[in-house]
């Protein structure tokens, strides 16, 4: 694990810091702390009794909006976090210190709901059977055009199984191969470098092929119009880490070569709750070579 000393998304140093907790399930399936409580027999002159959590910061990039996160997890880490994701280990661990998981997680277990809709705002781009990866895609449960598409390509780190019809690709293999439509949903929210995890994602998008981004808009930032308030309101810091602004998401596409088309934020159902995503489409700039010294094949 580092600490953040830069936006991630953007790359600015101009950044206001504020401070707050680590949520107690992240720490302990992270890097396996537990919150202490500290009481009069550990004589200590200095400490009051009280608990003890996992202290982080939240920073504010003043040049894009980006709230985030200074914790950004290795490999390592990140792969303990996420591995068998919503799986038995997960969920037990995750019901211990949030009471009340297990039937949230069976409402998220079914699907997403909304599909459809993001089904008619990407139709018009692409061909009625469309080749797709689902970079971060879990199972491929919530894959746009999945029962109807030529290619059901899924790039994900753990290693729950797949849905019917999809394939599991490493990215070596997603950028050798040619899609009509890459899809990011609900992931850049969960990863220490945005502007990396897009990079990785932009090699396996040619010059006729179109990126879906989606990422939770989340309430606080559609709520409190200014930044030192949105800052200071945020005092604790679970899976997502990354709280995205228009801005911030155009920066970061940006840095990997890529155009925005379109920016959306709108409302969604999903297990009878309405939230907010902001949905981007987007492709490469013509200038840019989709990877260099990469050939693309048609699988």
């Amino acid at each position: 694990m580092r600490i953040a000393k830069r936006c991630v998304c953007c790359g600015s140093a101009d950044l206001a810091r504020s401070p707050a907790v680590l949520m107690p399930f992240v720490a302990a399936r992270a890097f396996g702390w537990e919150s202490v409580e500290i009481t009069p027999d550990w004589g200590l002159r200095d400490l009051p009794a009280g608990w003890a959590h996992s202290l982080c910061a939240t920073l504010a990039c003043d040049a894009c909006g980006l709230l985030f996160l200074d914790m950004r997890f290795d490999d390592a880490e990140m792969a303990a976090l996420y591995a068998d994701y919503r799986g038995p280990a997960y969920r037990t661990l995750r019901e211990r210190f949030e009471p009340g998981y297990g039937a949230r997680n069976a409402i998220l277990e079914a699907g997403s709901t909304y599909i459809p809709a993001i089904e008619a705002l990407l139709a018009g781009h692409l061909p009625a059977a469309p080749r797709v990866l689902d970079w971060g895609g879990d199972t491929g449960l919530n894959t746009p055009f999945r029962d109807g598409a030529a290619l059901h390509h899924v790039h994900e780190i753990s290693d729950r199984p797949l849905v019917p019809g999809a394939a599991r690709v490493s990215a070596a293999e997603a950028a050798r191969n040619t899609y009509d439509l890459v899809v990011s949903a609900q992931v850049l929210e969960h990863v220490p470098d945005p502007r990396a995890t897009v990079r990785a994602m932009a090699a396996a998008v040619g010059p006729e092929t179109l990126l879906y981004v989606e990422v939770p808009h989340e309430t606080l930032m559609r709520e409190a119009a200014d930044p030192e308030a949105r800052r200071l309101s945020k005092r604790h810091w679970h899976e997502h880490v990354n709280f995205f602004t228009e801005a911030s998401l155009r920066a970061v596409l940006a840095s990997a070569g890529l155009a925005v088309l379109r920016c959306l934020s709108h409302p969604v159902e999903a297990g009878g709750r309405v939230g907010h995503v902001f949905s981007v489409l987007a492709r490469r700039e013509p200038s840019q070579p989709a990877a260099p010294g990469t050939a693309r094949n048609t699988p």
